[in-house]
This record gives C-alpha cells, structure tokens and sequence, in this order.
C-alpha cells in the first residue's frame, strides 16, 4: 500500500510547530484571512488539507477523525516535528482530539476553534436532513453557513463561502466526514488528558456554544480553557481574525519558545 502524505503547506521558522486543520466545509484556505499576521518568528505553521479536499480532493480513504490523526502524525514524522501543537476549526477540533488520544506525548498544546466535542454532536432529524443533503445541495450548505453565523453575515460572503466549499471538497468524502464527526463517541479515550487544551466559541454561533462546551470540553481536560469571541458566530477565522490570532498565539506561547 502507497503511503499517504498530506498535501500541506508550511509558514514560518519558528520552533514552536503547529498544525493547521481545517473544518468540514473548506480545505486549508479556511486559514487564509489569518495567514498573513500569524507570528512566524515564535511559530511554524503547517497548513493542511485533508482527505477528500483541496489537493487531496481525490484522494481515497476513510474520511474520518481517526484517519485523519494517523495522518497527521505521519506527516509530522515526515517534517521532523517530535512535538508540536495543533489548531482545527470545528470537524478540525474533532481531528485535533483525535490526536490527542493517538499521541498525547506529542503534542504541546491543543486548540480547538468552535470545536466539534469528542463526543460527535446529536442533530435532530431535520438537521440531519439539511447536513447530509448539503453534500450535493449547495442551497443546504449556505443556510447552514448563515444560521451558523447568527445570520448576520453579508450574501456576497455566503455565496463566496459555499462557491469555496463545493470547489475544494468531494461530495462524497464530504458526506462521509459528516458520519465520523457527528456519530462518533471517542471522548473516553480522552477524558483526563493532561495536555493544555483552548476552546474558542463564537458568541453568534448556535451549534459549538460555549454551553455546550463548558460540558465537554472544560469537564474532560483538566488543562481546559475556553475563551468565546463576541463578533464571531462559527466562522472566527473570517468574522473576527485578529481577536483570533491573538486568542490561539498567547495561549500557545504561554508554554514558551522551547522545542
């Protein structure tokens, strides 16, 4: 069997290593509004696309949280990161949870952006509907962008959002992620970790609440923090990207600069 590597691509020189994953509705140019002002002097950044989007689009596999972990921690392998952080938005945090389980001894820090909890989420029946239809829907996958975003942001960004979405993902590979990320229950294997965990919420945001994850994330991570941004629903990186980058960097470099 060919090995897999993740198409991925890295800013910055410095020694703290940090992984970026994206969520279920965009490869790694979820993180593009933010690039430009991320400190590369005290980070280095590795942005990548997982199976089933941007350069990985056709590629075959799973499509889930676990896969995707494996992933990762072979590519970190491949860069020659012992120990590193990560960063992921929504399915993203799912994934960074995921690692955490397969490799707590790596990681430094973990971050999760408006994360989806290790516990997957129960969406009632129509919600459901309206996910999994979003895979070949694309009218499904703008309300579920304005709902999610305390239906405040402007058309032009919906529509660009959902033009992005269908250009950088398969419909199948992105129907399958739905399953792994809503369905699967792996928060046992977490529960405990000891590793400094960050939580960002968006205040507009009615799904990943700060309720919610008061309930599961600041219960199962002894290390847990949660911080919720006021002017941002789900989509923090595009709402509010400055309060983000200095969110997620101070609490990364409270740990210092040290490899």
């Amino acid at each position: 069997m060919t090995s897999f590597v993740l198409p991925h691509e890295v800013h910055g020189d410095g020694a703290h290593k940090v992984f970026a994953v994206h969520g279920w509705f965009a490869d790694r140019s979820a993180y593009a509004t933010v690039l430009p002002d991320l400190d590369r002097a005290a980070f280095t950044y590795a942005l990548v696309d997982l199976r089933g989007y941007g350069a990985a689009r056709d590629a075959p596999g799973a499509f889930g949280t676990a896969e995707a972990a494996a992933d990762l921690l072979a590519l970190a392998d491949r860069l020659g990161w012992d120990r590193f952080s990560v960063v992921g938005h929504s399915m993203g945090g799912a994934v960074a949870q995921r690692l955490l389980a397969l490799a707590p001894g790596r990681l430094r820090r973990i971050v999760g952006v408006s994360p989806v909890p290790a516990s997957g989420m129960a969406l009632p029946a129509d919600q459901w509907e309206l996910f999994a239809g979003a895979a070949h829907q694309p009218a499904n996958r703008r309300v579920i962008l304005d709902v999610t975003t305390g239906g405040r942001a402007p058309a032009a960004w919906l529509d660009r959002m959902v033009a992005r979405s269908l250009a950088h993902s398969d419909a199948t590979a992105f129907r399958a992620w739905l399953d792994s990320w809503a369905r699967e229950d792996f928060h046992a294997e977490v529960k405990g970790a000891t590793v400094p965990a960050l939580a960002v919420t968006g205040a507009l945001d009615p799904a990943l609440t700060t309720a919610l994850l008061r309930e599961t994330w600041l219960r199962w991570y002894p290390g847990g923090a949660l911080v919720e941004l006021p002017s941002a629903g789900h989509y923090a990186m595009d709402e509010a990207p400055l309060d983000l980058i200095r969110t997620v960097e101070d609490f990364l470099r409270a740990e210092g600069t040290a490899a």
